[in-house]
């Protein structure tokens, strides 16, 4: 099977295409025949030796990548809820070793979910890592209710856009943040309102809310302690959140935190039901499987809309 695999940490040229073996499955996973994948910032950060580098630098040559839709093509003995034929997407051992750039890929059962048959497997894929970080960010760890307020920093990515949608449609009043080229699509996600990070400072503007869902990081995370009200949240996903800014936050009665998604089954179900009536929809950049260093230098740049999905033919 093609497979891409790096080597060593470093520069887009480490991709490696290469032919291996299709994986053995072991008795609770599943083997998929991929269709498409998708990145996400966090694999050009371990291919360029960050990310999650650290937890994987002892398994070289790493073949990086998460997200995956596809056909089952072998089950493991104790796998019931899933059969060969069935088309499955989901975000396969994360944080961990998931080897999702390859054409067939060996995954947890639990890990996956059924494909909504109105949906492409490329839409699919897109609403894996991203959409799971915003649903279980959203629900699992600030329990969003109706009613409150909501400030998404990059609300035109891969996972603001979700956040967008999801917290809409429980309800919150959602403030994104883009640039003035992405406001009609923030608009369009459902965002009640849009702050033009480029021209407008964010805390001059907005105040009271009750959750930031922060998709940049660095000073931006300090930055957005004054717009939330005293026993409110900030979840920043992209780093860790400095002690001091921590402690900052925590004098103005704010819980200011780092939050890392997991591979789920249950919640990429509750996604697939979410897709299936059309309440979230994934935004799709389109790439080939043999593009993959291509890919990964657009989402470097920091300005995708959406997800970027590559299609395994």
């Amino acid at each position: 099977m093609k497979t891409i695999i790096i080597n060593e940490f470093g520069g887009t040229d480490k991709l490696e295409y290469i032919e291996l073996p299709e994986p053995l499955i072991k008795e609770n996973e599943v083997l998929i025949k991929v269709h498409a994948i998708a990145i996400n910032p966090v694999d050009v950060k371990t291919r360029a030796g960050k990310g999650m580098a650290g937890r994987m630098k002892n398994e070289m040559p790493l073949t990086l990548g998460w997200d995956i839709s596809g056909v089952i093509t072998a089950v493991g003995s104790n796998v019931t809820e899933f059969a060969v034929g069935d088309e499955v997407f989901g975000m396969v051992n994360f944080p961990g070793h998931g080897k999702a750039y390859a054409e067939y890929v060996a995954a947890p059962a639990s890990h996956l979910a059924k494909k909504p048959s109105n949906i492409t497997h490329q839409q699919a894929a897109a609403t894996t890592l991203a959409a799971l970080t915003a649903y279980q960010g959203l629900f699992r760890q600030a329990g969003l209710k109706k009613g409150q307020r909501v400030l998404v920093h990059a609300a035109a990515g891969g996972v603001g856009h979700f956040v967008v949608q999801l917290a809409k449609h429980a309800g919150a009043y959602v403030i994104g943040t883009s640039s003035a080229a992405n406001k009609d699509f923030v608009l369009g996600l459902g965002a009640d309102e849009h702050v033009d990070y480029r021209s407008q400072l964010f805390e001059e503007v907005v105040k009271d809310v009750d959750l930031v869902f922060d998709g940049v990081g660095g000073e931006l995370i300090r930055r957005s302690i004054a717009v939330v009200k005293p026993g409110g949240m900030i979840i920043s996903i992209p780093s860790g959140v400095p002690a001091e800014i921590a402690e900052a936050a925590k004098e103005s009665g704010v819980n200011a935190f780092f939050f890392l998604v997991e591979s789920s089954g249950p919640d990429m179900e509750v996604l697939a039901d979410m897709l299936e009536k059309g309440i979230i929809r994934p935004y799709v950049n389109h790439f080939d499987f043999s593009q993959m260093d291509i890919a990964h230098q657009q989402q470097e740049t920091g300005n995708t809309r959406g997800r970027i999905v590559l299609t395994i033919l």
